[in-house]
């Protein structure tokens, strides 16, 4: 395994992946896995999208497709084997053939191919295979997942494009129970289909497959910039300048204000934690990178992002209150955080906030909490995981000297 850009990336080559495939498909264990294939344009998108960036860290097996990231491996002194999308996806057809596996195919309606176009090529290529395949729009919200149940396939594929694709099938495969494998199948049925050709296998080794979909389709070059040039830079400054520095993060304390008993006067304040879902009992405040925007507008950001509410009004903001390393120990999908996110540590702000709602708008987001609480102001930091005790005690300074 390697990490790159925070994303966990498998050192499998082909033959292997292929075994590993096969284990999940006929090891006779209860279980779904989910494939993902990542290329530079996935790892960008994850910097900016969580869910994915959580949908790729916990797939089963994460490919490597596309050159980049090839490259990006040996800089990390590890050497990784591209494997392409399209060919794992033919890979997994001439399995499912093999061994009477059925296969669905969720594909995106308004792409290249339409499910006619696939089915005939598909049994054309694959004459003994059970397949079937629904057109759906780019979300998935229409699919039809009462006949996708009754056929029952073994395997679901998805051509909706990343990011769609990988978080249709982890949302939908739960529900299917049939389904033993999930893959993203990107533009490999534009190929088989024959919409879009494949470079020619000399500028597919010389990791020039980039250059062929240019000329091609010159319409593609925004993606093919972001591939070429915003990628290695991206991956340079995390890999030889962020390990330097201090990340910009901004710490979030959000408090609701509850009447005290009859026979007590006044106020008090109670503040909210979330329970990180990778971690039994780390509960923590809402937090997260400042993204290059001011303390404000990033923390009304992590809150909304968060807790999937804006019911709140931001009090004060502090800047830079407390400052810490990263330790050695594994974190968040079993890799320390200093490589996940690249920096050294993290320089936290503070802001502070009312909360204004009803705990009925509170809904964490599954991929950072597994729930959240409110904990009595004076009791919160025996409330904390332990590392966190030492901020939340800087932190509660200021909040016992804001005018609330």
């Amino acid at each position: 395994m390697i990490n790159i850009l925070g994303v966990n990336i498998s050192t499998l080559n082909k033959k292997e992946a292929i075994k590993k495939i096969e284990q999940f498909l006929f090891s006779g264990k209860d279980g779904q896995y989910q494939i993902v294939t990542p290329n530079p344009e996935f790892l960008l998108q994850a910097q900016k999208d969580e869910e994915f960036f959580h949908i790729l860290n916990t797939a089963d097996l994460a490919a490597p497709d596309g050159i980049g990231l090839k490259f990006a491996g040996w800089l990390i002194g590890k050497n990784i084997t591209r494997i392409a999308g399209a060919d794992l996806v033919k890979d997994i057809l001439k399995i499912a053939q093999e061994k009477n596996l059925k296969v669905m195919i969720i594909n995106w309606d308004e792409g290249l191919s339409c499910a006619g176009d696939i089915k005939n090529t598909v049994k054309n290529k694959y004459p003994n295979l059970f397949m079937q395949v629904q057109d759906v729009e780019r979300e998935g919200a229409m699919a039809d997942l009462e006949k996708i149940k009754a056929f029952a396939p073994d395997i679901l594929m998805s051509s909706l494009g990343a990011p769609w694709q990988e978080k249709f099938i982890y949302h939908n495969m739960p529900n299917l129970p049939s389904v033993k494998l999930g893959i993203g199948a990107g533009g490999a049925f534009d190929f088989l289909t024959g919409r879009i050709k494949r470079a020619p296998k000399l500028m597919r080794a010389l990791g020039l497959e980039w250059l062929w979909r240019l000329l091609k389709q010159p319409w593609r070059i925004n993606r093919i910039y972001k591939a070429v040039i915003v990628f290695p830079f991206e991956f340079f400054k995390w890999r030889f300048f962020l390990p330097f520095i201090y990340r910009q993060n901004v710490a979030c304390i959000l408090y609701k204000k509850v009447m005290k008993l009859a026979d007590e006067k006044g106020v008090k304040y109670k503040i909210l934690l979330v329970l990180r879902s990778d971690q039994p009992e780390h509960w923590q405040l809402p937090q997260g990178g400042t993204e290059g925007e001011d303390i404000k507008t990033a923390g009304a950001r992590e809150l909304r992002e968060e807790l999937n509410t804006d019911k709140f009004k931001i009090i004060k903001t502090f800047k830079n209150v407390y400052k810490y390393k990263f330790s050695d120990q594994p974190g968040k999908y079993g890799t320390q955080a200093k490589t996940a996110i690249g920096c050294k540590g993290q320089k936290q702000s503070l802001i502070i906030a009312e909360f204004l709602g009803q705990d009925s708008d509170i809904e964490v987001n599954f991929w950072d909490h597994s729930g959240w609480k409110w904990v009595d102001s004076d009791k919160i930091i025996n409330e904390v995981f332990p590392i966190r005790r030492d901020a939340i005690k800087v932190f509660l300074k200021k909040f016992d000297n804001v005018d609330k």
